[in-house]
């Protein structure tokens, strides 16, 4: 037997579903945290990609971010409350993903 999906009550509804385009950040947290969120996924999603298509080692990608071993295994088991988003940022950039903020109005 097929369990059923249960939505859990939120400031838009018992019933509320993620609309297509919008982060879960922002039915779980206030609008500041969850733009927080966003970015901070974003970016922890790009080095996760990067390690796996880099083919290094979790020590060698440690010794080229600047981080110990056991922070790259953070980042590919995806522990976005163990960075901070000007740390995620500083790492993307050592590890030449270039990131980038762009505003929208």
């Amino acid at each position: 037997m097929k369990a059923k999906k249960r939505s859990t009550p939120n400031e838009h509804g018992a019933k509320a579903k993620t609309p297509a385009g919008r982060s879960v950040f922002h039915d779980l947290f206030p609008a500041e945290e969850a733009a927080e969120l966003e970015i901070r996924s974003t970016l922890l999603r790009g080095l996760e990609h990067w390690l796996a298509s880099s083919g290094m080692t979790q020590a060698k990608a440690a010794e080229m971010l600047g981080i110990t071993q056991a922070r790259v295994s953070d980042i590919k088991r995806g522990k976005i409350n163990q960075f901070s988003l000007d740390l995620l940022i500083r790492l993307a950039a050592r590890a030449g993903l270039q990131p980038k903020l762009r505003l929208a109005a």
